[in-house]
């Protein structure tokens, strides 16, 4: 494991901690512990660096997490319900100080995982494809040859589908794990029972339930009309789903007409991601 590349990956209520070697595509030495996002700065960081301590840290620290962060300067910008408390904190001085390391590598959790399904899963070579996260928002990364665009007019801003509207509404009012849940209540004509999540919606349309499937096909065909336009003026050939919506693929693999699949593991792949990011960026300094 010491040839390989230290990581973590947080999401809103998890961290995993794993050593990587992206050109084998292996995860070793896995541990993964439940996160607080809406607790102190002080507190989240303790998580993080209790995680990042099950890691050999002789070679720094690769990060993949969500936005709004800016990944260079290590500054989280959260502002609303998750990590609000870390907004304006420099979360790379802290991991860094706490932990005795001279470099933390961060990347967006969405381009990680992108660039993972690109080093090793179903994007695997292609010169120029997509990756998209599905959840409680939406995460994107246009690939050329494995690295990340996000300037251009061939792709969204920053490269982030999340800041595009449809039908005059930001495109996550259609397409989020809130916007089919709210879509299901619709179309059922009351609140649907405590507990019923996306998992819950995807179980009943594959047991029959037409509402339960017109939601999700409804909301999909919205991502894939959203899509279309992008991926023509990008020439994306693939694009791969992540994120834990994606688990509803098979009930909606009809609605795009482009070549698509889902992942097998989000996490794995933005693990093997973050890696590769951290590589090249300490390629580049040396």
């Amino acid at each position: 494991m010491n040839t390989g590349v230290p990581v973590l990956e947080i999401g809103g209520s998890h961290v995993t901690a794993a050593v990587v070697s992206p050109a084998a595509g292996s995860v070793e030495g896995v541990y993964r512990a439940g996160l607080d996002s809406k607790a102190s700065a002080d507190s989240v960081i303790a998580e993080l660096c209790e995680a990042a301590r099950k890691l050999p840290l002789a070679r720094g620290l690769a990060v993949a997490l969500p936005g709004p962060f800016d990944f260079e300067a290590g500054i989280a910008w959260y502002a609303l319900d998750k990590f609000a408390a870390l907004h304006g904190h420099d979360l790379g001085r802290s991991l860094r100080d706490r932990l005795g390391l001279d470099q933390v590598v961060f990347m967006n959790d969405a381009e990680a995982f992108t660039v993972g399904e690109w080093s090793a899963g179903g994007l695997r070579g292609l010169d120029r494809c997509a990756g998209v996260t599905i959840g409680t928002g939406i995460g994107s990364a246009f690939l050329d040859d494995g690295r990340v665009v996000r300037t251009g007019d061939t792709v969204p801003p920053g490269g982030e589908l999340y800041r595009t509207s449809f039908g005059g509404r930001p495109i996550e009012d259609w397409i989020s794990a809130r916007a089919i849940l709210r879509r299901y209540a619709e179309e059922l004509g009351s609140p649907p029972p405590r507990g019923t999540g996306v998992k819950e919606i995807a179980e009943a349309a594959r047991a029959g339930d037409a509402v339960a499937k017109s939601a999700l096909v409804g909301a999909f065909q919205v991502l894939s009309d959203a899509l279309v336009p992008w991926l023509e003026r990008f020439g994306a050939s693939r694009v791969v789903l992540g994120g834990s919506i994606s688990g509803a693929f098979d009930v909606v693999a009809d609605v795009f007409p482009f070549p698509v699949g889902a992942t097998a593991d989000t996490e794995h792949s933005a693990l093997i991601g973050a890696a590769e990011h951290y590589l090249r960026s300490t390629a580049s300094e040396n």
